[in-house]
């Protein structure tokens, strides 16, 4: 079975999963990697990955999903804010709003990744006027610099691998 992997990354944090996910699978069944591109479409499964763009997938990757037709498709991605799996739920959620009928959504790995200085720079502006709120927000920053980390990579390794058990076992 062939596949792609198809990605945006703003920071480097997708890409650092997309070439994990390169390191599991078979080598020689890869037919595409990098960004959104019509080449992609050759593929029996894509592995589409997103950086979170105000609480979903960019524009470029929403583009690209909303042109598959009867495709399998994992999702991958990081977000810098939030750390729970309730909140990458919802984000997959709405990653998956942007796949036609047809298609079929197989899973999907979120993990928190680093942001840019200029995000703590915005949260410190807000810390001046109220401290109270953006609080959170500085310490979800600091949390967030060793993102994706060794244990991130473990976690979506192990997603991959069972994907791939499924598929063998279908």
């Amino acid at each position: 079975m062939s596949y792609a992997i198809i990605y945006s990354s703003n920071t480097g944090n997708t890409a650092k999963l997309a070439e994990c996910i390169k390191h599991i699978l078979p080598s020689d069944k890869l037919i595409y990697f990098g960004a959104p591109a019509d080449e992609a479409m050759q593929a029996d499964i894509l592995f589409v990955g997103s950086w979170t763009d105000k609480g979903t997938c960019s524009p470029e990757v929403a583009e690209f999903l909303n042109g598959l037709e009867n495709k399998q498709i994992y999702l991958f991605g990081t977000a810098g804010f939030g750390d729970s799996s309730a909140y990458f739920d919802e984000i997959e959620k709405r990653m998956a709003q942007n796949i036609p009928s047809g298609n079929v959504l197989l899973g999907y790995y979120l993990c928190q990744g680093k942001m840019p200085q200029s995000v703590r720079t915005r949260y410190e502006a807000i810390a001046q006027t109220d401290p109270k709120k953006a609080q959170p927000m500085l310490d979800n920053f600091d949390r967030a610099l060793s993102h994706p980390n060794q244990d991130d990579l473990e976690e979506l390794k192990k997603s991959v691998c069972n994907l791939l058990k499924k598929i063998c076992l279908a």
